[in-house]
């Protein structure tokens, strides 16, 4: 594997105008999963698996991988852990571009961690507001500004309040898209309004996070998705995005339609337990969560089975025709 040299600080300037939204950011990006094995007590990381799950996605139609993000479990994962991962995941990936996740609310512990990610050929950083402290607009505004300034690769704004309990408004978001060094934003902001604007504005590479949205999304000129349910037959989702990137919103709707309920039982218990259920049931990886996330229950991962399967058989020759 490849890595840039050590970093240096303040990559980027803040005071620089942005340019419009990348156009490497784009496309079905997938936040791949992280395996791990049941050994005693003790749940380490199957790098074995990984580098099969990376070898498996990656000529799938998917744009690039996430790692580390919400479905990577990497809250569950220490530092070296995820440094680990990443290393296997970039020797694997070959050209497929790699994003990663960085989330924290201690400024000198995220920095250090930036520092490290600044040594790896990564594609962008995936970064939440600070969570559980719910700090003011303006330092929010600081906060993604400093972690941009030092970023070797573009970040890319994670908004989802739900989970961090800050919300960025569209204000907010509208000033961040002026640093040259914030690119995209994964939106699981939950406001049509503010979705609207930000892709009307055109700086910043708008990629729908909530799955649900990714039809409306990519239909109002968003630029793509970063979906966990994207595990599941990444082909669809591919077809999709590139059936609504030729004006085929007929085929689109039908794909997106066909793959709601896969997609709603996706999310009918907590992630990634439901999409490692169907991975382990793929041959793909075994079927470990580390606490306190757990597995889906057989009665989901054979609901999950059996609605795949039917997805396939309805959709098989749809999908082509959006190739």
């Amino acid at each position: 594997m490849q890595v840039a040299q050590s970093h240096t600080p303040s990559m980027a300037s803040s005071t620089s105008s942005a340019s419009s939204a990348s156009p490497t950011l784009r496309g079905i990006w997938l936040p791949l999963v992280t395996p791990f094995l049941r050994d005693g007590a003790h749940t380490p990381v199957d790098h074995a698996a990984l580098r099969r799950l990376v070898a498996h996605y990656r000529r799938s139609g998917i744009a690039g991988f996430v790692i580390c993000g919400t479905t990577g479990e990497a809250a569950a994962l220490d530092d070296a852990e995820q440094l680990a991962v990443f290393d296997t995941v970039l020797t694997a990936a070959g050209d497929v571009p790699v994003i990663a996740g960085l989330a924290g609310n201690h400024l000198g512990h995220t920095l250090a961690r930036l520092d490290a990610f600044n040594a790896l050929p990564l594609a962008g950083v995936l970064t939440p507001a600070p969570y559980y402290i719910r700090p003011t607009q303006a330092g929010l505004v600081d906060w993604f500004r400093t972690l941009a300034d030092r970023s070797r690769a573009p970040l890319v704004l994670y908004d989802i309040p739900y989970r961090t309990g800050a919300t960025l408004t569209l204000e907010t978001l509208l000033t961040l898209a002026g640093h040259e060094n914030i690119r995209a934003i994964k939106d699981c902001g939950g406001n049509a309004h503010t979705t609207q604007a930000l892709i009307a504005d055109g700086r910043l590479a708008v990629l729908a996070g909530e799955d649900h949205q990714l039809l409306s999304t990519l239909t109002m000129g968003g630029h793509g998705a970063i979906i966990a349910s994207s595990h599941c037959q990444p082909a669809h989702f591919a077809a999709l995005y590139r059936a609504v990137q030729a004006q085929q919103l007929d085929v689109a709707r039908t794909l997106f339609h066909a793959l709601m309920p896969v997609v709603k039982l996706l999310f009918a218990q907590a992630n990634p337990g439901p999409v490692k259920a169907w991975l382990a049931r793929e041959g793909l990886l075994t079927d470990v969560l580390r606490a306190p996330m757990t597995s889906a229950s057989p009665a989901l991962a054979q609901q999950l089975v059996e609605a795949i399967a039917a997805v396939d058989a309805a959709l098989g020759a749809k999908a082509a025709i959006a190739a």
